[in-house]
Order: C-alpha cells, then sequence, then structure tokens
C-alpha cells in the first residue's frame, strides 16, 4: 500500500505514519516542514520494524512552488497513490476584530490552498484501478451544527471549506474512480488543541485518533465517497 501523510512531523500525523509503519510492504512518504522530526519519526518507525519504509519529504504547502516538487518525489518512489491523507493544518486563535488578512492567507493557505495544490498535482498519480481513498482532515470546529467557539473563526471557516472541497471532488471523480471523504475531528490531545484551548483535557489521544483514521482510510472508500463524518466523543 502506498501512503501519503502530510502533517507529518506531530500530532495525529506523526501517529499515523508510526502506525502505518508497523506494517511491512507500506511505503509512507511523509510530508512536513520539520527536517528534523521527519528525521526522527523514520528512525522511531524502524525501531519499531526494521522493515518499514518511511520517505520523509521536507515541504512547506503554503509554498506554491515547494508543491511542485512533490511529483516529481512521489513518481520516484512509489507505483501509484493508493491514500493521501490531507492532515497538516494551521491555526490561529483571536478575536474576529483582530484577524489580519495575513492571518486568514496563513490559514487557508494551509487547510485549504495547499490541498488543492497537492491533490491537483497527484491526480495523475492516483490508483485508478483499485480506487484512491482521498481523506481529508477537518474538524468539528467546521461542520455544520456544531458548537462553534470565540477566536477560531478563521479555522472553522477554512475546515467548512475543506468539507465543502470534498463533496465537490467527490461528485466530479467519481468516474474515475477516486475517492474523496472528510473526517470531522473532535478533541484529540495535541499540540494544535492546546493552540485552541490551552488546558483543555482531550477525550482521545493523538494515537488513539490516529488508529480509528488509518483504519478508515484503508477501507472507508469500499463504501462510502463524498461524506463528511464527523468523528467526536460528544454530540454536535
Amino acid at each position: 500500500m502506498n501512503i501519503i501523510i502530510t502533517g507529518a512531523s506531530r500530532g495525529i500525523g506523526y501517529e499515523l505514519v508510526k502506525l502505518f509503519a508497523k506494517k511491512s510492504g507500506n511505503r509512507i512518504i511523509a510530508i512536513s516542514r520539520n527536517k528534523e522530526k521527519l528525521i526522527q519519526l523514520r528512525q522511531e518507525s524502524l525501531s519499531y520494524n526494521s522493515g518499514s519504509e518511511v520517505l520523509p519529504f521536507v515541504c512547506d504547502l503554503n509554498d506554491a512552488v515547494a508543491v511542485k516538487s512533490i511529483p516529481e518525489f512521489v513518481s520516484e518512489h512509489l507505483k501509484e497513490v493508493d491514500v493521501l491523507i490531507n492532515n497538516a493544518g494551521a491555526i490561529v486563535n483571536k478575536p474576529f476584530a483582530e484577524i489580519t488578512e495575513s492571518d486568514l492567507q496563513y490559514v487557508y493557505g494551509v487547510n485549504v490552498f495547499a490541498v488543492v495544490r497537492l491533490i491537483q498535482s497527484l491526480l495523475p498519480s492516483m490508483n485508478f484501478e483499485q480506487r484512491s481513498h482521498v481523506v481529508n482532515i477537518s474538524s468539528m470546529g467546521g461542520f455544520q451544527g456544531s458548537a462553534k467557539f470565540p477566536g477560531l473563526s478563521a479555522y472553522s471557516s477554512s475546515k467548512a471549506a475543506l468539507a465543502c472541497l470534498t463533496e465537490c471532488l467527490a461528485e466530479e471523480f467519481k468516474e474515475k474512480n477516486i475517492a474523496f471523504n472528510c473526517l470531522a475531528l473532535g478533541a484529540a490531545q495535541t499540540e494544535m488543541l492546546e493552540e485552541a484551548f490551552p488546558g483543555y483535557k482531550a477525550p482521545l489521544t493523538a494515537s488513539e485518533m490516529a488508529e480509528f483514521i488509518m483504519s478508515f482510510s484503508l477501507d472507508g472508500q469500499k463504501y462510502l465517497n463524498g461524506k463528511i463524518i464527523p468523528v467526536s466523543m460528544s454530540t454536535p
């Protein structure tokens, strides 16, 4: 199985790579800006499974030029892409009246525009025979009808945009045998959660949430396409 995971240097992305790496035969391209953490992740994965294949790729997804280098790296190491997990995310926590255009460009750049660029660039590498699965990681903050919180208007609205994008792509590519689904995650204990809600104790660890995402990314496309799925311990 060939897997690409963004935002792999911390939190859920880091745990996802380790989980996939435990099974020999999986080849995982782990993408992040943080070279040191990617090296650490590869070494840690090898300690769990000496046959693991974690391929680190350093890239700032907010850099449109840098993203253009990803397809070449993918074509050199993977025959095709079976699973793409768009996990990388950015957050700004500040009152709406204080949010700047730069803040919006940063949050939407990572959470929406980077996803668009990456999917577009990888379309030729998708596995059309076995049905590639693109899993976009959104948030309950962007899930219609869920509780919203002050200070997170930029983050939550960007995640809502990602959810709608997922629905659009599922419809557009259903005849090309590519599935697109979106997981709207509730609270898991990550660095990003601490940025949004300092001191809050989440009901799930990053590793526990990663286990669900891994399972869904491998099998969800057999039953679902274009769905926005809340993954939360509480009701909206």
